[in-house]
């Protein structure tokens, strides 16, 4: 071999040296997926309204100052909210709460906090919580729970009822006082 074919060669082998390196060096990265957070698996909304119907009537509506959503499991979480109960015979249970839950799977509902709780027909309800129970379709004012309407006042640790609080019944520590007379 000559001179300029080894000056060729050696040229040559160099250049392709410098475009292996160069190949391997610029090999991009794999991009860096974002951290699963608790947080990323929450959708949240700012005064927005939730509601369930059921053959076309209207069952319940929760309109909270903050709402939060796990998107695998659907269930929400609420604040500051105000909530009304439709009955079937027309009448509306709403409510006030600072806290509320959701749960997608069983459909139930648990609202704490400053509960407050009155119907279209004028009972006024307090209690440390108010739940719903979907299956039953049943309202409960649970813990120190007290009702009044007209001339009734009752208390109990908790009071239940499928229509919306015209007809209830008192679980624990029962007192019923109705037109002035103790029960």
């Amino acid at each position: 071999m000559d001179r300029k074919k080894k000056l060729l060669t050696g040229l040559a082998l160099a250049a392709f040296a410098a475009l292996v390196v160069w190949a391997v060096m610029t090999v991009p990265q794999k991009p860096q997926l974002p951290e699963q957070t608790a947080d990323s698996n929450l959708m949240t909304y700012e005064g927005n309204t939730i509601s369930e119907e059921k053959d076309g009537r209207k069952i319940w509506d929760l309109t909270a100052e903050h709402i939060e959503m796990d998107v695998h499991t659907k269930d929400v979480r609420l604040e500051n909210l105000t909530g009304h109960f439709y009955m079937q015979d027309g009448r509306v249970v709403e409510v006030h709460a600072d806290h509320g839950r959701y749960e997608n799977e069983t459909k139930d509902i648990s609202l704490s906090g400053n509960v407050a709780i009155s119907t279209s027909d004028g009972a006024i309800l307090s209690s440390r919580e108010l739940q719903w129970v979907s299956a039953d379709e049943m309202l409960a004012a649970v813990g120190d729970a007290s009702v009044s309407k007209e001339d009734m006042k009752a208390s109990g640790e908790r009071i239940e009822s499928t229509d919306g609080f015209n007809k209830i019944r008192i679980i624990g520590r029962a007192h019923l006082v109705k037109g002035g007379e103790s029960k």
